[in-house]
């Protein structure tokens, strides 16, 4: 399964970059993300409460991040397990700036097995883009913490995330950009 697209956030490049990189930030904005932990350099262990439809479970696996070159790019190998079956494969990352704007370009390819394959490949896609906006969603409210906090000279106090703000961060997005479009 291979999915793409883009985000845009309000804030440089430089910033953007520090954020995807820092694990807590990306444990808040992980959706289902209950804990993430070094393993080594560049290397996590993460568990994940995640799931398609009916098809839930718990799912403990490792990313990586490699090929890194700051701040424009990097690639994201993962692999996990769970009751439910198992995912792995790799995602790109990269960071385009444009005026005080980063544009983020993301692409990966993804292979499932075990029950979760059996929901079929156009659901598991919508979830796979659902899950990236709710990421993208919880990554723009990191960035306003931190633009707040920065412009008051105030410690930045990280967004409060949960399953339920994310998704409504999320639902709110894609409302603007319907607004935006029409």
């Amino acid at each position: 399964m291979k999915i793409e697209g883009t985000h845009t956030l309000r804030a440089p490049r430089d910033v953007v970059w520090r954020l995807l990189l820092d694990p807590q930030v990306i444990a808040r904005c992980l959706p289902g993300c209950q804990q993430l932990e070094p393993e080594g350099e560049n290397r996590y262990k993460a568990v994940l409460n995640v799931g398609v439809a009916s098809v839930r479970g718990v799912y403990t696996g490792t990313f990586q991040v490699k090929d890194l070159a700051p701040p424009t790019r990097y690639v994201i190998a993962f692999e996990g397990r769970g009751p439910q079956g198992f995912a792995k494969g790799t995602g790109a990352l990269a960071l385009e700036e444009r005026d005080a704007e980063t544009v983020i370009h993301y692409s990966g390819d993804v292979q499932v097995g075990g029950p979760i394959a059996s929901v079929g490949q156009r659901l598991l896609q919508g979830t796979a883009r659902m899950l990236a906006g709710q990421f993208f969603a919880a990554l723009d409210a990191e960035v306003a913490a931190l633009q707040k906090a920065e412009a008051t000279g105030a410690t930045v106090t990280p967004p409060r995330h949960g399953l339920l703000r994310t998704f409504l961060r999320y639902l709110w997005q894609r409302i603007r950009m319907l607004f935006r479009r029409g």
